[in-house]
């Protein structure tokens, strides 16, 4: 019971000590105050004959307002999405970053606490009666038991907490980039995707074109072998069933690289059952709107991660500040002491130390040069937060530019598809009918075959236009 009463009153006296450290601790702060940098960039999206058809609509969403799940709606796309933000190893480090940043921040923090600290310990010395005061030899013994807290500095100047808002504002940036680089993988994995099914249609359509080439050189060459045509022809059709053929190796040899590129992103082989047949077969993302105002941007994960970093950089210039006052610590313990270890908690054998430090800087010429680079190191993080700003708001003009003339192309490409199908069958007509020579079969053909891959291609420009576009804006929520 002795030994309890002695333990409960150690305990009062510190928990006590430490309450008055803790009010103690409160002191002011240096750090400036933080205000936003303005934009420099319009406070509206560009204006034109390029964005006539990209002006906002109440029927189509925000991207920010649209998960990615939402904005991807095919199946086996979201599938295969779902695969590359569980495996990419890109993705995985950029957790694991984060979750670096927040150890570091909780070291930090703990600056704050101070560290207590039970401590026991045994002395005992023999002193020869030549160098003992009393002339006989003697053993000397001491048995102690602390609890303390060892050289704890009182954060008077807010050098401490502003180190930890430094620390703070790093894992903040950490975590802005995780998100930012998931939305990049979510993007890329979808422009992967509709490359490969575009490079897969176009390979359909090539080996299409090279059968059909095979068969009218077989029948040109009927013709040739019975006079009816001339060599000149014959040479000229196995021109188009070469360049065939070569083209269809040229799109296998793709197709292979498209899906080396997937499995990549993906971080593990995809199914073959999830791979696109073609790009028709591919539900294309939903319509997105860039609303009214580029205010938008700001949500974007970069550029939060910019402004997170400005914030950490005027923590910063608060704790440079802070170096050119005074530090207090203090060493504190309470605890028992005795000659011999039966006698540590009897009456009368508590101890107690309390030791204040105060280190007054009188020269250091280190820390003024420490204070003009955190002056400076603020100004960095200013520059490079509306650099942030700017190139967000090119990658988003520039989508928007695309995305109001594609529809345009698409339409004006189909069109030219058309008429270069009819040239086409006229010229074979009029060849076989005698009243052309092969020449007009083979530049029809030659346009026609041109103008099918530039609108496979046009296609895939108008899909990853828009995706390019829910990744400059931000990408929407992070679910």
């Amino acid at each position: 019971m002795q030994i309890r009463r002695r333990l409960n009153k150690m305990n009062k006296k510190i928990i006590l000590l430490l309450v008055v450290m803790f009010f103690l601790a409160n002191g002011c702060t240096m750090a400036p105050q933080y205000s936003r940098p303005d934009a420099p960039v319009p406070s509206e999206w560009p204006t034109g004959p390029a964005y006539e058809e990209t002006k906002p609509s109440p029927s189509v969403p925000a991207a920010m307002e649209l998960p990615w799940r939402e904005f991807i709606p095919d199946e086996n796309l979201r599938k295969v999405i779902e695969a590359a933000l569980n495996n990419n190893r890109d993705l995985r480090l950029a957790a694991l970053n984060v979750e670096r940043a927040r150890a570091y921040y909780g070291i930090q923090r703990a600056e704050l606490l101070p560290s207590v600290r039970g401590v026991g310990s045994m002395y005992k010395e023999r002193t020869p009666a030549d160098l003992s005061s009393t002339g006989s030899a003697y053993t000397a013994k001491r048995y102690d038991v602390n609890l303390g807290i060892a050289s704890w500095e009182i954060d008077f100047f807010g050098r401490i907490r502003n180190l930890k808002d430094t620390a703070l504002e790093q894992y903040l940036a950490t975590e802005e980039a995780r998100r930012s680089a998931q939305i990049v993988l979510v993007s890329s994995v979808a422009q992967a995707y509709m490359a490969l099914a575009a490079d897969r249609e176009a390979g359909q359509m090539v080996t299409s074109t090279l059968k059909t080439q095979e068969e009218l050189y077989r029948l040109i060459k009927k013709r040739a072998d019975a006079g009816m045509a001339s060599e000149l022809d014959l040479r000229q059709a196995q021109s188009q069933v070469d360049a065939a053929r070569g083209d269809a190796a040229l799109y296998t040899q793709l197709v292979a690289q498209d899906e080396n590129a997937l499995n990549f992103l993906v971080g593990s082989p995809v199914p073959r059952e999830l791979l696109p047949v073609n790009l028709k077969s591919v539900t294309p993302p939903r319509d997105i709107s860039a609303g009214l105002s580029s205010a938008a941007l700001l949500s974007r994960p970069d550029i939060l991660a910019a402004e997170h970093r400005l914030k950490g950089a005027s923590a910063n210039i608060g704790a440079a500040r802070a170096a050119f006052f005074p530090r207090i610590t203090l060493t504190a313990s309470a605890g028992t002491a005795s000659d011999e270890l039966s006698g540590l908690f009897k009456s009368g054998s508590g101890t107690w130390l309390f030791s204040p430090q105060v280190v007054v800087p009188i020269f250091d010429a280190r820390t003024w040069h420490a204070y003009d680079v955190t002056k400076i190191e603020k100004e960095i993080s200013i520059a490079e937060y509306e650099k942030a700003v700017q190139t967000a708001f090119r990658d988003v003009a520039d989508a928007l530019a695309e995305r109001g003339t594609v529809s345009q192309r698409l339409a004006a490409q189909q069109s030219l598809v058309n008429a270069l199908m009819a040239t086409h069958r006229l010229s074979e007509m009029r060849y076989h009918k005698g009243i052309d020579s092969y020449l007009s079969v083979l530049d029809a053909q030659r346009s026609l075959y041109g103008a099918e891959k530039g609108l496979i291609m046009l296609r895939l420009a108008g899909i990853n236009n828009l995706i390019t576009l829910y990744k400059a804006l931000g990408g929407g929520q992070d679910n």
